[in-house]
């Protein structure tokens, strides 16, 4: 009789720890499943814009951008050094992210893991956002991955908003997706490839000049730009969401 109940406990026990074990197996893969994110990108600006020294006003804007989703760190760029041949001068200077998107092709970039935004939302064609306006793509990535995405300050000479080396993490330390508000995450960066004129009234900047890439040279390197009226105030200016398939 005590030989049956043993016999009956450890089937019993086998059980559990099968039913334990499938559940933390589905547990694992689903954490190591693609999930496919929304990023919401929102010109909260003033509307009534800022003002120059002499007076002008002009509003903050945002030009199309590019994102990529990276294991490695600094894909796109490197600070302190040159601004690689790849196309980043064309998105700090024109607000034109298609030559790091022919750059990332020509290294084989996976399709599916980079794209273009530059159409406003409820927009019919590509174009800036000004205050009001917003942009919104939305991507699959795999736990370990982290977005990277470059986006021209539209009022600058080559100033552009990117993430540090590290990128914004898209999954948590266990694999499970992240959600919310990321605008910090991202940096104003002088390329350093054309030499800064007063910021909204510059005759090189996007809304003016009369070509692309106008402007005179700075041969400089990447750099974070040390101007108070613009650095450290992202939430003044713009909005950057995450948000998971399911909702935050």
């Amino acid at each position: 009789m005590k030989h049956r109940k043993l016999l009956i406990g450890l089937a019993l026990l086998g059980a559990a720890l099968t039913v334990q074990f499938v559940v933390a197996s589905a547990m694992q893969t689903a954490k190591g499943q693609p999930t496919k994110f929304t990023v919401r990108v929102e010109n909260i600006s003033n509307p009534e814009g800022m003002t120059a020294s002499s007076g002008v006003k002009f509003p903050f804007a945002l030009s199309p951008g590019l994102f990529v989703l990276s294991m490695k760190n600094a894909p796109l760029f490197t600070e302190g050094k040159a601004a690689r041949a790849n196309g980043l001068e064309m998105q700090a200077e024109d607000g034109d992210p298609s030559g790091l998107v022919k750059s990332l092709e020509a290294m084989h970039h996976a399709s599916n893991l980079h794209g273009v935004f530059n159409t406003p939302v409820g927009a019919m064609g590509a174009g800036p956002i000004r205050p009001g306006d917003s942009y919104e793509y939305s991507f699959t990535a795999m736990p370990g991955m982290k977005l990277f995405t470059t986006t021209m300050f539209g009022q600058s000479n080559d100033w552009f908003y990117a993430p540090d080396a590290n990128g914004i993490a898209l999954f948590d330390g266990k694999g499970n997706p992240v959600s919310g508000d990321v605008t910090n995450k991202l940096i104003l960066w002088n390329a350093g490839t054309e030499v800064d004129e007063e910021i909204g009234i510059g005759p090189n900047q996007g809304p003016r000049q009369k070509g692309m890439n106008t402007g005179t040279d700075e041969h400089g390197v990447v750099r974070r730009v040390q101007d108070d009226r613009w650095t450290g105030k992202n939430a003044e200016f713009f909005r950057v969401t995450i948000t998971p398939e399911g909702g935050m």
